[in-house]
């Protein structure tokens, strides 16, 4: 989250002080990402330090205002312009999580995602809530709030990103399957095929003569029978 291009998107609407600042950004968002007032002075004074803000004087109550300066907006329209970097993606717990629990000794993953998918599905009841909340207000409105349209869009941001998270527990809970049935299932060893093979006896098999008078499908008088069980016997040692 960018709280520096943030709080310049607010100061080109004019001079502000940092608790000012702080209401303005959590009623434009819903609160959904609270700051306290220390973390926004220290990144006006980051601002200040590259010459994007300069102090503007006090107001009446004798706070300290901050203003943007020309750098300041041509840094918030290069910010708006460009689009938001997803080649180094920002660490997601939920998915490091689950990636160290997979084969980690005395956790039961499918648990873990279970009760993840649980909290997810409970936040999206609660964000699809407050949506219809925000809309009913902007329709009791005649004229249509900025913050209640910021608001808006920030639910519904919230609603698609918890949707595609719980599908994508219900896909890591297919694979843990899919992958448990494939671990599990049975491969024919060598010892089995060795074993297979030792138990055909002289003249049986496949590759074994035909006695005389039987046919070449071993469905003949003596070597007939011999022939379909080298045959079943071929196939387990194959």
């Amino acid at each position: 989250m960018s709280i520096r291009h943030g709080l310049l998107a607010l100061l080109e609407h004019g001079p502000r002080y940092g608790s000012q600042l702080r209401t303005e950004f959590e009623s434009r968002t819903g609160a959904t990402w609270p700051l306290n007032v220390g973390q926004v002075y220290t990144t006006l004074g980051r601002l200040e330090r590259d010459g994007l803000v300069g102090q503007s004087g006090e107001d009446g109550a004798g706070h300290a205002l901050y203003a943007i300066t020309d750098a300041g907006r041509a840094e918030l329209r290069t910010w708006f312009e460009k689009p938001v970097d997803r080649t180094s993606p920002a660490r997601d717990e939920l998915a490091i999580k689950l990636a160290m629990a997979v084969g980690a000794p005395g956790v039961d993953i499918r648990a873990v995602i279970q009760s993840q998918r649980r909290h997810t599905v409970k936040a999206m009841q609660d964000y699809t809530r407050l949506k219809a909340q925000a809309l009913a207000a902007l329709e009791d409105t005649a004229s249509r709030e900025r913050d209640d349209v910021a608001w808006l869009l920030v639910l519904e941001q919230l609603i698609f990103q918890t949707e595609a998270e719980a599908r994508w527990l219900d896909h890591c809970e297919s694979r843990l399957i899919r992958l448990s049935a494939t671990a599990v299932a049975p491969a024919p060893s060598a010892t089995a095929s060795a074993s297979a093979s030792a138990s055909v006896e002289p003249g049986e098999g496949p590759d074994a003569p035909h006695a005389p008078g039987a046919r070449a499908d071993g469905a003949g008088e003596p070597g007939g029978s011999g022939g379909r069980r080298g045959a079943r016997a071929g196939g387990r040692g194959r």
